[in-house]
């Protein structure tokens, strides 16, 4: 199986915005056309489906380098904005980072200061899918939940946050020097840190936008902030 990722090009003129999505959802349903179509103008729109994710092939327990080779190929040597939300905000910290990958601007939504995927017990998610009792852990409950839900592939994705787990994500600034807009709900409990992220980066502003996790990238504020930030 190639290990390509699905990527929903939408062509245009100009610098391509480069979508990553988050955990458990998909390119069109993070970033649909009905709110993000000709937010840019004419510019083109890559839109992104992450391993094991919509029509993306699953990578299996390949850890976080092996997923950002794969992503690195799918957004390609050309220069672009880069706008990643949740999971999508992990890898694109990182990607935004990766030699031969050129992001000019980076916009971080629903970002973790932390790595949550070390602390999930797979052993007890893999029981669950497979028919056994709830975890008692609550994030690891979550994170079933969110794996199982209708049209996701349940195992893939537990295999998914395996892999990424054993290279945790680690926001140091090294590398990190192009202008950065970290967004957060403000009744997200995940994106608390963002401006803690922002104080260890060169060139960063971290802004508060309505909503928790879920609603908050759906919101007028989040995409007019991310318009401004992306305006040449």
């Amino acid at each position: 199986m190639t290990s390509s990722l699905f990527v929903e090009r939408h062509p245009g003129i100009g610098r391509p915005v480069v979508f990553l999505h988050g955990l458990a959802s998909r390119g069109a349903k993070d970033w649909p056309d009905a709110e993000w179509g000709g937010a840019f103008g004419d510019r083109p729109r890559l839109v992104v489906d992450l391993p094991a994710h919509g029509s993306s092939p699953a990578l299996g327990t390949a850890p976080t380098s092996v997923v950002l080779d794969a992503l690195a190929e799918a957004v390609g040597s050309a220069e672009v904005d880069l706008v990643g939300y949740s999971l999508g905000a992990r890898l694109a910290w990182d990607l935004a980072k990766r030699p031969g990958v050129s992001v000019r601007r980076l916009v971080l939504g629903g970002l973790s200061a932390g790595e949550p995927f070390s602390l999930v017990d797979l052993e007890a998610a893999r029981t669950t899918i497979g028919g056994g009792p709830a975890p008692m852990d609550p994030l690891t409950g979550m994170i079933v939940q969110m794996a199982s839900l209708p049209g996701n592939r349940t195992g893939d994705l537990i295999d998914l946050v395996e892999g990424l787990a054993a290279e945790p994500f680690d926001p140091r600034a090294d590398g990190l020097g192009l202008p950065v807009l970290l967004l957060g709900g403000t009744d997200d409990a995940m994106a608390t840190g963002i401006d803690e992220l922002a104080r260890v980066l060169p060139i960063a502003h971290a802004q508060r936008v309505p909503g928790d996790h879920l609603a908050a990238l759906h919101t007028a504020e989040f995409r007019a902030a991310v318009q401004d930030f992306l305006a040449d």
